[in-house]
């Protein structure tokens, strides 16, 4: 069974000289692009990071953890040492939402309808 999913991924502190091995690396685990990739120095320490997002499945009956496990996995080979990564998930294929069904009395309420 295939699951839809958004991840999300901040990679920090990597080794600059590394960059393109460590997204190359990440290309072959998951459907990111060249430009779905974002870098930026994080203001809170500084920190030098790269984000990526994309949308992809999730095949064989692998967890979100066993792909978080999976792509840091490769990220860590690729960097050539430890480096924070976060992954987050989110399952598309049933998203919480809230359904708003709008009846005559809202519209007499929004369009200042006066009944006579």
């Amino acid at each position: 069974m295939s699951r839809y999913y958004e991840m999300k991924l901040e990679i920090a502190g990597f080794d600059e000289s590394r960059k393109e091995a460590i997204q190359q690396a990440c290309f072959e685990e998951w459907s990111f692009e060249q430009s779905d990739w974002f870098c930026f120095e994080r203001h809170a320490d500084g920190m030098r990071c790269m984000e990526a997002s994309a949308q992809g499945n999730l095949c064989g009956g692998e967890g979100e953890d066993e792909f978080a496990d999976r792509i840091s996995k490769v990220i860590w080979k690729a960097n050539g040492a430890f480096c924070p990564v976060t992954v987050k998930a989110v399952y598309l294929d049933e998203l919480p939402y809230e359904s708003y069904t709008m009846d005559e009395e809202d519209y007499a309420k929004a369009m200042e309808v006066k009944n006579e």
